[in-house]
């Protein structure tokens, strides 16, 4: 079968001569005269492949990353040996422009043969774009990344309905916590609605980490080093973790792009054991609120965020109102993110809200309306020692190490020190929670 190609670019006459005139394994269907036609051509369902002989520079992760969803794959011609490689790191084959027809060919096949393969493995993901039913491409790891690095870090996104559960609380605790450990640790802040790790932690506002990460990546140019240039350094008593701050403004949402934050978060998984990601409460698609198909979504950053995680903390008000939202959250969650198996933390455990013996009051009314799936920690209620800790821009490890909550977030990351002290006897892989 051809293979129906679109192209773009004026320098493209002698090669996309050359390939009409092959007569086999390609077939131009239309030639463009700017990116803008192409991608249109593309979206139509005309081609399974762009040939970009002018204007590569323009191409970006997110293009390329739709492109894909829609089973196009991008070749781009360039004789420059540094556009080449940023061009390769965001999925695009490159080739120099004196190529043999024949030659480019063969690449167009193994470009379309390598979307079709990615696309199938990961067809699970669908969060980057209006069109719900895209299948987004993968994402390649890092050039840069040795192959024994691969794959070595492990994603914590922490998720809960909306409410003001202690997502937040939760995900800078247990990154400070596994830190202590001498875990290295990158914290990621990725709520597109009210980005607070910065506030929590005390640092200053003047530049969204995760923003300009995203940016770098959806260009082809972020790497090692300019990951750790985007990230703040937050040191504690027990140790020092790395932090992508969220943006500054919540009208910057656009910046978080589906593929540049699954480049971020790839890149973060190489270069450190442990990734908490503090994600936004939303998991609607937003497809009904956007017109345009390339339009990125406001809850993509959260979505991709559950998508490639390797443990998803639920984290729930234990009160009337925050647990009925966690129910409901938890069914949408396994509607989207069919693939997230999270662990359930009901957190703000208290008498004065939950009556007496809260746990046993909690686990009784979970029983009859939860949703099947046991609850794994209680964290109790202590507004003093959280509100000393936003006080001093400080973790609880710092600010109230001898505090029930804090203890309470030890166990989540079970450390062997604080296995000790908070006598729980044995540890799992990397993170276990209290049993009931």
């Amino acid at each position: 079968m051809s293979i129906p190609v679109v192209t773009v670019g004026t320098a493209e006459e002698d090669v996309v001569g050359g390939l009409e005139r092959l007569h086999g394994p390609v077939t131009v269907v239309r030639r463009c005269s700017e990116l803008a036609e192409l991608i249109a051509a593309c979206q139509s369902g005309l081609a399974m492949a762009a040939v970009v002989a002018e204007g590569c520079r323009e191409l970006t992760a997110t293009l390329v990353d739709r492109l894909g969803a829609v089973g196009v794959s991008v070749v781009a011609l360039t004789d420059d040996p540094e556009e080449s490689r940023r061009l390769q790191s965001i999925g695009v084959v490159a080739a120099a422009p004196g190529i043999n027809p024949s030659a480019l060919a063969d690449h167009i096949s193994e470009a379309v043969g390598r979307v079709a393969s990615i696309a199938g493995a990961h067809s699970g993901y669908g969060s980057a774009f209006s069109d719900p039913a895209a299948e987004l491409t993968g994402v390649p790891a890092p050039a840069d990344v040795e192959e024994g690095a691969r794959g070595k870090g492990e994603i914590i996104a922490v998720w809960g309905p909306t409410g003001a559960p202690g997502r937040t609380l939760v995900a800078v605790n247990i990154a400070a916590e596994l830190a202590a450990d001498g875990k290295s640790v990158i914290l990621v802040d990725a709520d597109s609605y009210g980005a607070s790790v910065s506030a929590v932690l005390g640092l200053l506002e003047e530049s969204a980490g995760l923003a300009q990460a995203c940016r770098l990546a959806d260009q082809g140019l972020l790497d090692d080093r300019a990951l750790e240039s985007a990230a703040s350094f937050v040191f504690t008593k027990g140790g020092a973790f790395r932090v992508l701050t969220g943006t500054t403004r919540a009208d910057r949402w656009t910046e978080l792009r589906a593929a540049a934050l699954s480049t971020v978060l790839e890149l973060a998984r190489h270069a450190a054991e442990f990734v908490v990601v503090d994600t936004g409460f939303c998991l609607e698609s937003d497809e009904e609120l956007t017109f345009d198909t390339m339009t990125p979504r406001r809850n993509a950053a959260t979505l991709r965020s559950l998508e490639m995680a390797d443990l998803v903390l639920a984290v729930g008000a234990a009160d009337p109102i925050g647990i009925p939202r966690l129910i409901r959250g938890l069914a949408d969650l396994a509607s989207v993110v069919p693939q997230a198996l999270p662990r359930v933390v009901l957190n703000k455990v208290k008498q004065s809200t939950v009556g007496h013996s809260p746990r046993r009051q909690l686990e009784e009314a979970w029983e009859r309306f939860g949703p099947g799936r046991a609850i794994d920690a209680y964290l109790p209620s202590d507004p003093a020692a959280c509100e000393l800790a936003l006080l001093t821009g400080a973790v609880l490890l710092e600010a109230a190490p001898d505090s029930p909550l804090r203890h309470a977030l030890a166990q989540l990351v079970c450390a062997p020190g604080q296995q000790k002290r908070n006598s729980l006897g044995r540890s799992t892989r990397a993170l276990r929670f209290y049993k009931r």
